[in-house]
């Protein structure tokens, strides 16, 4: 796991990948159509299933280059009939938003992998 610091007149702010991909998951997770978060590995879903729920989960952060920007991948369920391409937009365009706001880093991609579609059960 990665940490960044930043350097303010202050003092220091250390931020790992957690806290990262915790505030990914919260933007995404408040997004219409979302239904839930997948797990990205073998290990979230052994985590969800023993009941260690992470903000995160379903959430990678990778750094790229020298610069220090970050790609944000999200997996995601969503609820059926939904516009898919429309809720990616969303999330894409909250997460860059809610990341870049909260921590002043830079986000240069957010990639969001659909992993399944919820159905609900109508109510007669």
């Amino acid at each position: 796991m990665m940490t960044r610091h930043i350097d303010t007149r202050d003092g220091r702010i250390t931020l790992t990948d957690r806290v990262l991909q915790d505030l990914a998951g919260i933007a995404t997770t408040e997004c219409y159509g979302v239904a839930g978060m997948a797990a990205k590995n073998i290990q979230d879903g052994i985590s969800a299933i023993l009941g260690q729920e992470s903000l995160g989960r379903g959430v990678g952060v990778t750094h790229l280059g020298e610069d220090g920007a970050l790609e944000i991948t999200v997996n995601i369920v969503v609820g059926y009939g939904v516009n898919i391409g429309q809720v990616a937009r969303n999330i894409r365009q909250k997460v860059r938003y809610m990341v870049t706001h909260c921590t002043g880093l830079a986000v240069a991609r957010v990639n969001v992998n659909v992993q399944g579609v919820k159905v609900t059960a109508l109510d007669d």
